[in-house]
């Protein structure tokens, strides 16, 4: 079963919610969503399950035309961000009504219903209602109830984000590896790129209702057309530094120089507005062409075991990811080193010219 959106446009009382939108997803394939909140990616799920029809295009299943279709009449699950269950129902119950409500033969109801609990690893919780449970076993069980039906698109509008972290982790790995046996579409949506890059296949990234890219996750990751695609797809948001290339060298707001290392020496004189991730920000010289740099802390926020160092100068602040607690105090002076060989370019319409052609390190 494919899945296509044709040109898609979505407007409700003049205002646009999806423009222009075309997207193809193939058989068996996991499919992100990434975007900040109200970038459309609800909407778009919507439109591909049929609660919604687009004000244009067409959405086509296995190439025939679905656009007017009924969602009762697509074979299309979907999982939300609240752990929807039936109170009164057991686990067991949970997973079955899909199945129920088709007439399914009760040992096939039966056979279905054990056979996704094992998968989900809740098992021995068949006989327990739904308040019984905790959060994770909640999801698993709205999970559960998706999944059992053997739809040919299961959507995930966020499901994992009420989760406290590590059950997001663990959940995050199992949907990977139980995609990995099944021949339906998966569509997962978040706002997160760290979750897109860990769920891996491809990522769709939204704005606004438009489509930026769509690719391989760790290629839009690596290889984003736009700066608005890199910024997006980064989380701290890419750093952007205004600079000028002249001669051989760049000038950083006409204070920090530095000479173009092989990969810059391509780009022609002018403005350009260049990016670092967060991660590639260091404390440490690690290269040769590393470009020195001193700035004032603004603030440092400590998250578990990383570090988010926020410093500026009068010219521009950066962002700076870095590993372990580190403790500085605000105006404190600290030296920067930023990676000539890990920096993006991108014109002053924000199209990439160059993307580094070193991809190690995190971030």
């Amino acid at each position: 079963m494919s899945l296509s959106l044709e040109h898609i446009d979505l407007s409700v009382g003049g205002e646009t919610h999806i423009a222009d939108v075309s997207l193809e997803l193939e058989p068996g394939s996991f499919n992100v969503l990434l975007g900040r909140t109200l970038a459309g990616k609800t909407t778009l799920m919507r439109l591909m399950a049929g609660l919604d029809t687009p004000t244009r295009g067409r959405v086509k299943m296995n190439g025939e035309d679905v656009t007017g279709v009924s969602v009762r009449r697509r074979n299309v699950s979907m999982v939300y961000q609240q752990f929807i269950n039936y109170p009164s129902l057991s686990v067991y119950e949970n997973i079955a009504s899909p199945l129920r409500l088709a007439r399914v033969a009760a040992a096939e109801i039966d056979r279905r219903v054990r056979q996704t609990a094992e998968m989900l690893h809740i098992e021995h919780l068949l006989d327990r209602k739904p308040l019984e449970l905790s959060g994770g076993q909640q999801q698993r069980t709205a999970m559960g109830r998706a999944l059992v039906k053997d739809a040919d698109i299961v959507l995930f509008d966020e499901p994992l984000v009420n989760l406290d972290y590590k059950l997001r982790e663990g959940l995050r790995e199992e949907l990977r590896a139980l995609f990995r046996e099944r021949n339906c579409i998966a569509v997962y949506a978040t706002t997160e790129p760290a979750e897109a890059l860990a769920l891996g296949g491809h990522t769709a990234v939204l704005h606004e209702g438009r489509l930026l890219q769509y690719g391989r996750s760790e290629d839009v990751y690596h290889r984003p057309l736009t700066l608005q695609t890199a910024e997006l797809f980064s989380e701290p948001p890419i750093n952007v530094l205004h600079g000028i290339v002249s001669g051989n060298e760049v000038t950083f707001d006409r204070e920090v120089h530095f000479p173009l290392n092989a990969d810059l020496s391509r780009l022609l004189p002018g403005e350009y507005r260049f990016g670092v991730r967060p991660a590639h920000v260091s404390l440490t010289r690690r290269a040769e062409d590393d470009i020195e740099i001193v700035m004032g802390v603004d603030m440092a926020e400590i998250s578990g075991s990383e570090t988010f160092l926020h410093v500026a100068d009068e010219r521009f602040h950066l962002t700076v990811h870095l590993e372990g607690v580190h403790e500085f105090e605000v105006g404190q002076a600290v030296r920067l080193f930023i990676p000539a060989h890990k920096v993006y370019a991108f014109d002053r319409q924000g199209g990439v010219v160059h993307i580094p052609t070193h991809h190690a390190g995190r971030g």
